[in-house]
């Protein structure tokens, strides 16, 4: 079975080296690449804003660390945000806020609905104001459930997203490979934004798309991927995971290769 890495390049080797040592075939393809955007006016107005909020929500390690050098840049210290709670998306975004001294909460599921499910979020009654700390195009779901329930949601955009030119590169290589493997080859797909250059990829290799099983990070995005097969008549597998943790990944594709 190959299994196609799509995590961003600093967030894979963990993975990629806990199945390798299963003796699992691994390709590195990482559909997502993270640039900071520049500390700008609007930023810097969101964080003098920043003291008067209740929650911050950090989405990625990226954002952890970008969004922590900005907020040195903008003059705010974190004495002046130590009232907020923390919310970190996932375990390793909340390890990264941990170099900073900072204590976060983390969902059971790390995905928007996940978060949803905190305490904070639904025993706070006099919650009115949310930052979030993300890329360009993140957790739009989660925000708008908030602005809907009338909470005031800070955005802050510090990077942006975008499909690796190396793996743009790449991609023919990796597309035969898929090829000669058949239909056994998973690939996880984690965001609406990794699903959408995963299509751009496959545009002229309808092939390829159709053969591989889509290993989904959440019921949201694993509807709107199953979803999309039925309009398109696709014929590709598509499984929801609710963790990406090596040992989770490792005991789905033994169940699934027993299954063979």
């Amino acid at each position: 079975m190959l299994f196609i890495n799509t995590r961003p390049q600093e967030r894979s080797q963990a993975l990629s080296l806990a199945l390798l040592q299963a003796g699992h075939q691994v390709l590195e393809l990482p559909l997502l690449e993270l640039t900071p955007t520049a500390y700008s006016l609007q930023l810097q107005q969101l964080y003098q804003n920043l003291p008067f909020c209740q929650v911050i929500v950090v989405v990625s390690p990226a954002a952890a660390d970008v969004g922590m050098q900005y907020l040195q840049q903008s003059g705010i210290s974190l004495n002046d945000l130590r009232q907020l709670q923390w919310i970190a998306v996932g375990q390793t975004t909340a390890e990264h806020l941990k170099h900073y001294s900072i204590s976060s909460q983390v969902p059971k599921l790390e995905t928007s609905e996940g978060m949803l499910e905190l305490d904070v979020f639904r025993q706070f009654n006099d919650l009115h104001s949310v930052a979030f700390w993300r890329g360009e195009g993140g957790r739009q779901f989660m925000m708008q459930n908030l602005h809907q329930q009338g909470i005031k949601v800070l955005n802050f955009i510090l990077y942006e997203r975008s499909c690796p030119t190396q793996s743009i590169h790449d991609f023919s290589k990796v597309a035969a490979q898929i090829i000669q493997y058949g239909n056994q080859v998973l690939v996880p797909i984690t965001s609406e934004a990794s699903w959408s250059n995963w299509l751009d990829l496959c545009q002229n290799q309808q092939s390829v798309l159709q053969l591989c099983h889509y290993l989904v990070l959440g019921e949201r995005l694993y509807q709107l991927i199953h979803g999309y097969k039925i309009q398109h008549q696709a014929k590709f597998q598509v499984s929801k995971i609710e963790y990406l943790k090596p040992e989770v990944i490792l005991q789905y594709i033994a169940e699934l290769q027993g299954k063979l």
